[in-house]
């Protein structure tokens, strides 16, 4: 395995892992009660901690593909929870979210940085990379 590869699950795994300490800070220490989309982003994001860490430990890129699945689908849904948040005409029609509303903001830092946008960005920065270390490993081929 290249050290390209490598370096790219080592990146995978941190951004994982930062997603999932961050999303354990906001509910467990800020004491902030995540609605059902954000459940259902965790049920994505946490498991990849393991996944990728155990590829990583076992010099296991062909692990891409199912990272690759899990953070797309994690994305497209943070990305419509991030939606209803910020799109008015989404919100209005968002469905009733349990004890918790999925329209709420704990945090808005700038204008547009919600919990979902996070959850975004580390979804598609392991999605991205990989379909990086799949290309790689073709060219190794």
């Amino acid at each position: 395995m290249s050290k390209k590869i490598e370096n790219l699950l080592l990146f995978m795994w941190v951004v994982a892992l930062s997603a999932t300490m961050g999303s354990l800070y906001f509910s467990e220490i800020r004491g902030y009660e995540p609605c059902e989309l954000c459940w259902i982003q965790r049920i994505f994001m946490y498991p990849l901690v393991l996944i990728i860490g155990i590829a990583y430990l076992q010099r296991n890129a062909r692990i891409a593909m199912t990272t690759a699945v899990l953070a797309t689908i994690g994305g497209a849904i943070s990305l419509y929870h991030y939606g209803i948040q910020k799109v008015d005409f989404l919100s209005d029609s968002a469905p009733a979210c349990g004890r918790v509303s999925c329209t709420g903001e704990y945090i808005n830092l700038f204008g547009f940085m919600t919990i979902p946008f996070l959850a975004l960005t580390a979804f598609a920065l392991i999605a991205v990379s990989s379909l990086l270390v799949l290309k790689a490993l073709k060219e190794e081929k």
